[in-house]
């Protein structure tokens, strides 16, 4: 796989405002323990950032189908998922060190060899590190809401990023995304629809998938009388007519 530099899009010249990003840096504590755990796995399990496209395989040993989860939150989900499909290899995004460091302490008492972390933005990653058609499939599980309207603009899932994410991959390959946020969701359906290159696997909302974990998200959501919606897309075919599914 090369790892020549191909950008989705033009990076924006030296200067210019930084772009709004969906996701803020919060002083939430790091513990010691997860601190240890980035100081001490992070350099086994992690990837670091770079502009330029990564051999998947190379850095899990294996070839194997890969998924990439973003915004893992504290990686429970993460490391239930992994530990259950041990045949496929996960690429978890995340810039909150907390969870970072949890999911780390996951993967080394579950042995979980098929686990492979970034910190970083994920628009960044998926732009300058993941090719093109390479995904088997791609989630984002409850991502901050930004449930004030002056805040949508921050919302991850808007039309470039779903394009982006698209793009990376394969045709046949899926996308599943799950909010507790019934606007989100109406949103989230809508931006996926209108993205050329996906199709809906479903009419609407998709049942969730027995194999997505119930989250602590999940839970809280339920709990406050959210109800919890899923959406999974799957990337057309090349040569599949639009209207049908493979």
């Amino acid at each position: 796989m090369s790892s020549a530099r191909r950008p989705y899009a033009p990076l924006p010249p030296e200067g210019t405002p930084r772009p709004i990003r969906s996701f803020v840096l919060r002083q939430s504590r790091t513990s010691e323990a997860q601190q240890r755990a980035v100081d001490n796995l992070l350099p086994r399990f992690g990837i670091e950032f770079a502009p330029e496209f990564v051999d998947l395989d190379a850095a899990f040993g294996r070839n194997a189908p890969h998924i990439v989860e973003i915004g893992f939150g504290m990686g429970e989900t993460t490391a239930t998922i992994a530990a259950a499909h041990p045949d496929t290899d996960y690429l978890g995004i995340e810039v909150h060190t907390p969870g970072v460091g949890n999911l780390l302490k996951l993967l080394e008492a579950g042995h979980l060899a098929n686990v492979r972390v970034i910190r970083h933005d994920a628009v960044e990653v998926l732009r300058e590190m993941i090719p093109p058609d390479s995904l088997a499939g791609a989630h984002v599980f409850f991502p901050d809401p930004w449930p004030k309207k002056r805040h949508h603009k921050r919302r991850l899932i808007q039309s470039p990023f779903v394009g982006l994410l698209a793009s990376r991959l394969a045709p046949g390959g899926y996308l599943h995304l799950a909010t507790d946020w019934e606007e989100y969701a109406q949103q989230m359906l809508e931006v996926l629809r209108a993205e050329p290159t996906l199709e809906n696997t479903v009419v609407d909302f998709a049942p969730r998938p027995d194999a997505r974990p119930l989250t602590k998200f999940e839970t809280r959501g339920l709990g406050l009388g959210h109800g919890v919606r899923d959406l999974v897309f799957r990337r057309r075919d090349r040569d599949v007519v639009p209207g049908q599914f493979t």
